[in-house]
């Protein structure tokens, strides 16, 4: 376990809901990866992300899902592509990702709390 954090400090990390609108290979990463694009509606807008979730998801089978990620990180850049949020997940048995997501459909840009 993480050492202990207050809730303030929980505040400060804002994680959304967002849509996959673009799934693409990057070849170019160090480590198998998926470019994404992602939708997190009119406040926050469209943002990109690097994601290495090639065990269990191909680009094209994200199209449309629903995650979670972290979108007040700074962007970060992976072999040249710009990564503006950290789409979030757990590892399986094997420390393959899993994506987070909604149990049900929600708007998109909506608030973890």
């Amino acid at each position: 376990m993480a050492e202990t954090i207050t809730f303030t400090d929980f505040e400060r990390v804002d994680i959304r809901v967002g849509t996959i609108i673009d799934a693409e290979p990057f070849p170019e990463a160090k480590k198998p990866a998926i470019k994404l694009t992602l939708d997190f509606g009119a406040e926050i807008g469209v943002k990109r992300s690097s994601a290495q979730l090639t065990v269990h998801y191909a680009p094209d089978q994200l199209i449309g899902r629903q995650v979670m990620a972290v979108v007040n990180f700074p962007p970060r850049r992976i072999a040249g592509f710009p990564s503006e949020v950290l789409v979030l997940g757990v590892p399986d048995e094997n420390d393959a990702v899993v994506l987070l997501k909604p149990d049900l459909r929600v708007p998109n840009g909506g608030k973890l709390f």
